[in-house]
């Protein structure tokens, strides 16, 4: 099942794209990533309550208080970024690059995480780097 969310994440993600550079256009980049940023806030918090998750805010530990908050932090960072990449950037050059997130998160979980570093990953994050420069080049 994780399989289906990822690659409906990533079908969500391409639109992103597609409908920011077009949205983007006479529009500050930081103004419309708070535009998207408070509909995806409502988005998530309509989620909680349907779901009746609500209840479990008061039982989150301190520690993952500190680790969501610094998440959001590099989200935000992440989409003031891109929006702003996509705005003076073509889309089809600008995606690429971001998508190396997946080369910086393996070396980030392989030293922050302890995960393994297979043969397999190594070569697929060769490919990543590789095919991002052969598309922005």
């Amino acid at each position: 099942m994780w399989f289906v969310f990822a690659l409906l994440s990533a079908v969500f993600a391409a639109l992103t794209s597609i409908l920011a550079k077009v949205g983007i256009d006479d529009v500050n980049s930081n103004l419309a990533t708070a535009i998207r940023t408070v509909v995806v806030v409502a988005m998530a918090w309509g989620m909680v309550f349907i779901t009746n998750a609500q209840g479990g805010l008061t039982q989150i530990p301190r520690k993952s208080w500190v680790f969501l908050i610094l998440s959001g932090l590099a989200t935000g960072g992440s989409w003031l970024c891109y929006y702003r990449a996509v705005q003076l950037g073509e889309v089809s050059k600008v995606a690429p690059i971001d998508k190396l997130s997946v080369v910086f998160t393996v070396i980030m979980a392989v030293i922050f995480l302890h995960e393994e570093l297979t043969v397999k990953t190594v070569i697929g994050c060769l490919l990543i780097a590789a095919g991002t420069l052969i598309m922005v080049l």
